[in-house]
This record gives structure tokens, sequence and C-alpha cells, in this order.
């Protein structure tokens, strides 16, 4: 006879070997107008999460980025988190909110995120829409919180910003947002797979980690050309607290870019690693042949 330790061994290894076997379906593809959501609580509960993870989010970040910039102008050049910590701000507080809010409404926190699933037609239109609009007023809010508690260096120091920085062209820095975006946006993608999370759903911090890591990395690579934004809820935020021309001058980038890199991610997801484009084009040689 098992020992109580053999049994609850075996027990725990079968369950892992069942979650890593588990069957996977890969959902249809959402409406592209499910007006019926605006009549479930289940949307209006993820519009809240959204908001406060947003919220959150840029709170966090922005105070990382205004306290690290006033210690260095008024302490020591070499004190404060520097730019490591600044992307560890941002890319710890993505993996933890992402983790807290992934099964209440996905954990997109990022217009790009959302823009990107709808491209990908995971999302219907309506809730795409109320996710930006949610995702922007958690951001004004966040970066609001921060002028209140910061205000004299948060304004001194350009409220967190995204601008251009200088020795770039806007054309570079487009596509610096572009780039990153595709990067986030892809490991998005990826991380959510119905075929990853069916063999890996018994580890359940393996969806908000690389995401986390991937706004981590890209903010080591963008933050010397343009702050980072990748998210145009968290430049939206910041440019309309500080709202001073340098913020708003190359505004646009951070909506262009990121639209445009969360729309090649999802075309590369769906077309090139999914296959759907092998897919139709053996179905349209099938058909013609029959024909």
């Amino acid at each position: 006879m098992a020992s109580k330790e053999e049994v609850a061994v075996d027990t725990v290894e079968g369950g892992a070997a069942a979650a890593a076997k588990a069957p996977y379906w890969d959902p249809p593809p959402a409406p592209l107008l499910d007006t019926s959501e605006l009549g479930k609580w289940s949307l209006y509960r993820a519009l809240i999460a959204e908001f406060m993870a947003t919220l959150i989010f840029l709170y966090v970040s922005i105070a990382t980025v205004i306290g690290y910039k006033n210690q260095r102008a008024t302490v020591d050049a070499c004190t404060g988190v520097g730019y490591l910590g600044v992307a560890w701000s941002f890319g710890a507080t993505i993996f933890v909110l992402v983790y807290c809010t992934g099964g209440v409404s996905g954990g997109h926190i990022n217009p790009a995120v959302t823009l990107g699933l709808f491209f990908g037609r995971k999302l219907s239109l309506v809730r795409t829409v109320l996710y930006v609009v949610a995702q922007c007023l958690g951001a004004i809010a966040g970066a609001g919180i921060v002028k209140g508690i910061m205000k004299r260096p948060y304004d001194a120091l350009g409220g967190g910003a995204n601008t251009v920085s200088d020795g770039y062209s806007a054309a570079g820095a487009l596509g610096a947002e572009i780039v990153g975006t595709f990067i986030l946006v892809y490991t998005v993608f990826s991380a959510t797979d119905p075929k990853r999370t069916a063999r890996d759903s018994f580890i359940p911090v393996l969806v908000p980690l690389p995401i986390g890591f991937a706004v981590f990395v890209v903010h080591l690579a963008t933050i010397p050309i343009t702050g980072t934004g990748i998210n145009p809820a968290r430049s939206l935020g910041a440019a309309v607290l500080y709202n001073q021309h340098a913020a708003w001058k190359d505004h646009w980038i951070f909506w262009v870019g990121p639209v445009i890199g969360a729309f090649l991610a999802a075309v590369y997801h769906k077309l090139v690693l999914r296959g759907e484009a092998a897919k139709a084009l053996s179905s349209f040689r099938s058909t013609s042949v029959t024909a």
C-alpha cells in the first residue's frame, strides 16, 4: 500500500500531466458588432478592471519617472533608480496587473494590445472601443494622482510625457514605437495562444511573465529615443496632465506607431505563425482543382 506522501506525489504529477495534455480549441472570430455585450455585467466589470489597472499602472510608472528625474536633478546625477529601474517599474507593474486582471478583462491595460486583439478578431468593436475609453480615462486619473502628490517636480520635470529625444527624427521615433509595440503585441498573442495556454495552464504566471518582460526590454531599448510609449493611454494620460507644447508636439507618433505595430503583430501571428495564409492558399488551390 502506498504511503500518503507517494499518493500525493502521484496525484500532483498526474494532474500536471493531464493539464499538459489538455485539449485546446480556437474560439471562433469575435463578431464585429456584438451589441448583446452591452447588457452583460461581465463587460462593465471588465471596464472597471481596465480603468483601475491603467490608473495603477500610470501612478506607479510615472511616479517612478518623476522621482528618478527629481533625485538626479537635486541630489546627484548617479542617484535614483536609473533607466534600468524605470524599465523595471513599467515591466514589473504590467506583470502584476496582468496577473491580477487577466481573468476579469484579459489584462490589456493598453489600447495597442486591445486594438491588436481586435485586428486578430478576438474582440468585438463594441468591447474594443469601450476598453480604449476606460484605459484612457484610467491613465488620465493615474497621472492626475501623481501630479497631485508631486506637483512641483511633476511640472518642472516634464510630467513623464513622451517626447522625441534630441538627436532623433520623428521618423526614427515612429519606427521605434512601431517595433516596440510589435514586440509587445506579438508577445501577447504568443502568451495567450490557445495551444500554449492549454499546455501551460498549470503554471498561471506564464502568461503575465513574458508580457511584463516584453515591456521591460522594450523600455531598455527605446527610453533614450522616445521615453517609450508603446501604450497610447500612457502617453495620453501624461500629456493631458502636463499639457505643454512639448508633450503635444509629436503626440501623434505615440498613437500611430502603436496602432501600426499592433496591426503588424496581429497579421504576423495569424497569417504566419498560425499558418492561416497557407491554409487559405491550400483551400483556394483545392477549390480550383475541383472546379
